[in-house]
């Protein structure tokens, strides 16, 4: 059995889907109720609660490990998950980490994060580690102007950075999952180009087939935004990345290609397959 976490999100619902497809048993867990494929088992959870996901994990081979919003948190202890796997007998997990991790390693939550990849490399298990950097799926945040004012407002317009599909986190994940030549692998994951929020709006205009307006947002409101949905210096690091990405920031990894043989999905892609969010 493999136990996907987040498994109804942005990553975890095409994961959840491939290793299904894949013939394997898996256990979706999210913190809600949520429709899952068919012959896939369900686990509402909370990770941040604990002993949660130590109830899913006895007979587990594999774990997907994305952290929730609460395990950002200062107070929180993410580690603890990596005992609980290894006192279950898991073993191979997989990390959703940060691309932050290696580029900007001294925020609060980077430096968490670097520590929960170091609890993960010395814990005995077999790992795979990935690092994406921005998310095509974060245009979802413009849906409701997009859809009410066909308006996309964001900060920093005209920086860009070259964001990801999940989908692609989600097939690179189900690779290191399934396949022994990812073990130990450190893959950083991004898409095939730099793409400012201006074109993003551009493509979900082509996307939609009718005009979408762009308003710069400055820094304090979106960081008001922002934060009703993450934890303030997520927030913060996260505009940090957006404004000033970078030479780092900026480079087009080659580790999708590596790892599924194929380039990164362009964001133009992502908004097509997407498009039923915004009209």
């Amino acid at each position: 059995m493999i136990v996907v976490t987040g498994a109804t999100g942005n990553i975890g619902r095409p994961l959840t889907r491939a290793l299904a497809e894949a013939g394997r048993e898996v256990a979706a867990v999210s913190r809600h109720r949520a429709a899952v494929p068919d012959g896939v088992r369900h686990v509402v959870a909370d990770l941040a609660r604990p002993g949660e996901l130590a109830a899913v994990l006895p007979g587990a081979e594999a774990l997907f490990l994305l952290l929730s919003g609460g395990l950002h948190a200062q107070a929180a202890r993410p580690a603890d998950l990596i005992g609980e796997a290894v006192a279950a007998g898991v073993r191979r997990v997989v990390l959703l980490s940060t691309q932050g991790v290696v580029t900007r390693p001294f925020g609060a939550t980077r430096v968490a994060m670097r520590g929960l990849e170091d609890v993960v490399r010395g814990s005995g298990l077999e790992w795979t580690i990935l690092r994406p950097g921005g998310f095509a799926s974060n245009a979802l945040w413009w849906a409701e102007s997009v859809r009410a004012q066909r308006l996309v407002a964001a900060p920093f317009g005209d920086v860009g950075v070259p964001v990801i599909d999940p989908a692609d986190i989600a097939e690179v994940a189900a690779a290191a999952l399934l396949d022994d030549r990812h073990i130990g692998g450190e893959y950083e994951l991004t898409g095939p180009e730099v793409i400012t929020p201006r074109r993003q709006a551009e493509a979900l205009a082509a996307a939609l087939g009718s005009p979408v307006r762009f308003h710069e947002l400055a820094r304090d409101e979106a960081r008001a935004a922002m934060s009703r949905s993450m934890p303030a210096e997520l927030a913060d690091d996260t505009l940090d990345i957006l404004g000033s990405p970078s030479p780092a920031e900026l480079r087009v990894s080659p580790d999708v290609e590596r790892v599924l043989g194929r380039a990164p999905r362009p964001f133009a892609d992502w908004a097509v397959r997407n498009v039923a969010a915004f009209r």
